[in-house]
């Protein structure tokens, strides 16, 4: 027994297993997490119901509506300790997180009650959600429409919300017509401008009228509107439209309030531009580099020297690179390009200053030792006999190189970038001294010549993480858009990553004829 015991050992058996243990546990732990994320942020969009309670403490009766953010189980200890109840006699108490909005009138998003304080729950039925454009989302029962002091049925609030949508489309296309007519030098229309302008003074004073319980009736602008909701008379699948319809809006739209509500999608494209970018730049010197290494630079101390300072640069912290960049690429670079080709300009910089260039070029040196190390093991595994055959039959060192070498190495040189994009997307400490800002009011790409502004600041959605969960003044109330946009990383990472192995795969099926 203790033979067969040595012997099982000796196989090796046991570390094979326990490998094949890690690497089940640590699948699990991404799976988990992936979910976690996955489940937190997806239910941001679904509309949750909304109660009204009746709640007396301290002597008074108030009306309250919301949704119930989170149920907490408190000690009752804590309740006394804290001044907050000394008659409770049970030894948890359940605490209600319920989100009230309706900020300007309250001043706050949440409130906590204790379950004993409720006399009343009850499903509020006819209560609409309204989101707008500031102050968040209002909760109430809205009574009617306000237009040219007449009043108007609820049912014409579709149609003028559509209406509205469609004249700041236009409003906003004219101003972007105008400022491409003023590089022009060409006069925009006056008529036009007249037009949208008299539209928006008439639709300013246009108003809905909402009951919103211990405020009474308030008036809520239609310019101010984006949406109405009634989440209570929803059915599951009117729900599930609902959720698909708002997920499409976070991803297509862009933020308000400070990146506390709205969409995402000017982060999310200038997350794909820059890591694009970045990958164009970091692909032809990463291979050159390797190239050189591998096949022409000899054996000796200088080459190892290089060799290790490559490796060390993997390990260097990323904001050393946002460091370096912004001292040499942004002001060292770009402020010899502002002096060469724009001193027209200065003081004001074109490319002295942070953008989405300089940004890519700084993940690309981050990210460069990735793509040396992975192409020089690529160029490592091609076999002699395909090297010496290719010249036995007159090719040249580099036609090999170009013709046989460089396609078998395709696919480790795509597993390099694979390694970079992956890095490059969720970085956000360099970027945040190279280029990224918290609102980009303009897309790197756009109809004004020379139609791509690498010169541009953009925005990333691993600083949009960052600025909702630690820098917005309500923290509580953006932990879900937290958890939606991480999701939103997520995702964007994995298609990143799946379009690079499919390019792989492809080319590795393509060239896998020379091996032979």
């Amino acid at each position: 027994m203790i033979m067969m015991k040595k012997h099982w050992f000796k196989s090796g058996s046991p570390w094979i297993w326990l490998t094949a243990g890690s690497v089940s546990l640590c699948l699990v732990m991404v799976l988990g997490l992936i979910s976690l994320i996955g489940w937190q942020g997806l239910s941001y969009f679904w509309p949750s119901p909304i109660y009204q309670f009746t709640v007396e403490a301290k002597g008074q009766t108030s009306q309250l509506i919301g949704e119930i953010y989170e149920r907490q189980q408190i000690p009752t200890t804590q309740l006394i300790q804290a001044g907050k109840r000394t008659d409770l006699t049970q030894s948890e108490e359940t605490r209600y997180v319920v989100k009230v909005g309706n900020r300007e009138l309250n001043g706050f998003d949440f409130v906590s009650i204790l379950q004993n304080d409720i006399q009343q729950q009850t499903i509020a039925r006819n209560i609409a959600v309204i989101d707008r454009k500031s102050n968040g989302k209002l909760y109430g029962y809205p009574q009617y429409i306000m237009m040219n002091q007449q009043r108007h049925p609820l049912s014409e609030l579709s149609g003028l919300l559509e209406e509205s949508e469609h004249w700041q489309t236009q409003f906003i296309q004219e101003e972007r017509d105008r400022l491409v007519s003023q590089q022009s030098k060409i006069t925009s229309s006056l008529s036009s401008e007249e037009s949208t302008q008299t539209w928006k003074e008439n639709l300013a004073q246009d108003a809905l009228m909402v009951r919103v319980p211990n405020h009474g009736v308030v008036a809520v602008p239609l310019l101010n509107i984006v949406d109405v909701v009634y989440p209570n008379n929803l059915s599951w699948s009117s729900k599930l439209h609902e959720w698909i319809q708002s997920f499409i809006q976070f991803v297509t739209e862009n933020p308000r309030e400070s990146n506390t509500a709205g969409g995402v999608f000017p982060a999310i494209f200038g997350t794909i531009f820059m890591v694009i970018i970045m990958s164009i730049i970091v692909t032809p010197f990463g291979i050159l580099a390797a190239v050189y290494l591998h096949e022409y630079a000899e054996n000796n101390w200088l080459t190892r020297m290089v060799r290790i300072a490559v490796m060390n640069l993997a390990g260097v912290p990323s904001i050393v690179y946002g460091v370096f960049g912004l001292g040499f690429f942004v002001y060292s670079v770009g402020g010899n390009i502002d002096a060469l080709f724009f001193p027209d300009r200065l003081p004001t910089p074109t490319f002295g200053t942070p953008g989405v260039l300089w940004s890519a070029f700084t993940l690309a040196m981050l990210t460069l030792p990735v793509v040396i190390v992975s192409t020089e093991e690529g160029l490592s595994r091609v076999p002699l006999s395909v090297r010496h055959g290719s010249m036995a039959l007159g090719a040249t060192q580099a036609e090999t190189l170009w013709r046989i070498i460089l396609p078998m190495a395709t696919p480790a040189i795509m597993t390099g970038l694979i390694l970079a994009v992956a890095r490059a997307a969720g970085e956000v400490a360099p970027l945040m001294l190279v280029g990224v800002v918290k609102m980009a009011p303009s897309l790197p790409i756009d109809n004004i010549f020379p139609f791509v502004h690498l010169d541009r600041k953009f925005m990333h959605l691993g600083y949009h993480i960052y600025d909702v969960g630690f820098q917005s003044p309500n923290v509580e109330a953006a932990r879900p858009l937290v958890y939606a946009t991480s999701f939103l990383l997520i995702t964007v990472v994995i298609g990143l990553n799946l379009t690079a192995i499919s390019i792989r795969n492809h080319l590795r099926h393509k060239f896998q004829s020379l091996e032979y």
